[in-house]
């Protein structure tokens, strides 16, 4: 983001926290949230501005908004503040309600069944009683993007693992054939970061850019990679997957072996993960970390054993 756009958003954020004032009343300073390439986020008092990517398709942005101010959602999405989106530089630009983020210096406070419930509702809503034009979940376009930016990057000798762990997953987690099953609202982009906590105590998620119609066990795939990686201890993962059985979600059988399921998914999500590490270190010109090297390693083992694929999940 660039210090122009930045500073246009500063001003939007304040102006929506004191619509009725010409200027700041309330002596809260602006802070900056986010400040990535996508899209930048930030906070004037209780009010949340987010500047999406330049690139964003606005109609597909309206119809994730009106999925997530829908009352068919409500206790599941932060709903936003206004229904449509602003301008500021060629960008769209959203407002939303300020909720607490995860404590991430408090890890055995993650509230892993708070998402898992959330997900679960989320997954089960009707299709016949959302918003019509919903655009697809955008999971393995995000995936996609992270190879492409891998290749950008430059040459690496980590990046043989995770292109080969890549090319062996079907052609529709890679965004090169439709999704097999599209009919399931999906989060798109799930991790604890996309969790707040509102004022009554209540979780919500938040953050609709990659929300849509899609797989449902993309949604559970994060944190299903991270427990096949050894970065998410068992008794978390079974906590996750347990409250998500329990609250009904379509993504994974209630009684059964959830892999045949999260194991396309999980692998996509790992490869996604393992690409963007690489190309962050060599933007940085750092070499990889543990936790990186692990992600890598595991994508290495990936490539040497095909996926469990079975029935729609072959294609």
């Amino acid at each position: 983001m660039t210090a122009d756009v930045l500073s246009a958003l500063r001003a939007k954020v304040r102006a929506v926290a004191h619509p009725a004032a010409e200027a700041c009343v309330c002596g809260t300073d602006t802070s900056v949230l986010a400040d990535r390439p996508d899209g930048a986020v930030v906070r004037h008092a209780g009010t949340v501005a987010k500047a999406h990517a330049a690139d964003t398709d606005p109609g597909e942005l309206a119809a994730r908004m009106a999925v997530a101010a829908h009352p068919r959602l409500d206790g599941v999405l932060l709903p936003p503040l206004r229904p449509g989106a602003a301008d500021s530089h060629g960008r769209p630009v959203t407002f939303w309600p300020y909720g607490s983020p995860v404590d991430r210096d408090d890890p055995d406070a993650a509230p892993w069944e708070a998402a898992a419930t959330l997900l679960a509702r989320l997954h089960l809503t009707p299709q016949s009683e959302l918003p019509p034009g919903i655009p697809p979940m955008r999971g393995p376009a995000k995936a996609a993007r992270a190879i492409a930016r891998l290749h950008a990057a430059g040459p690496h000798p980590a990046a043989a693992p995770v292109l080969r762990a890549w090319a062996v997953l079907p052609a529709w987690a890679r965004d090169e054939a439709p999704m097999p099953y599209a009919r399931t609202l999906c989060h798109g982009d799930l991790h604890l970061g996309q969790l707040v906590r509102t004022r009554d105590g209540d979780w919500l998620l938040i953050d609709i850019d990659d929300l849509g119609l899609g797989e449902p066990a993309w949604d559970l795939a994060r944190p299903a990679a991270w427990f096949a990686c050894g970065l998410l201890p068992p008794d978390e993962w079974a906590r996750f997957l347990t409250t998500y059985q329990k609250a009904g979600g379509p993504a994974v059988p209630a009684d059964s072996d959830p892999w045949p399921a999260l194991d396309v998914p999980a692998r996509a999500l790992t490869v996604q993960t393992a690409a963007l590490a690489i190309a962050k270190s060599l933007a940085a010109e750092r070499p990889l970390d543990e936790v990186e090297t692990s992600v890598i390693d595991a994508c290495g083992r990936m490539a040497t054993h095909p996926p469990e694929l079975a029935g729609e999940y072959a294609t």
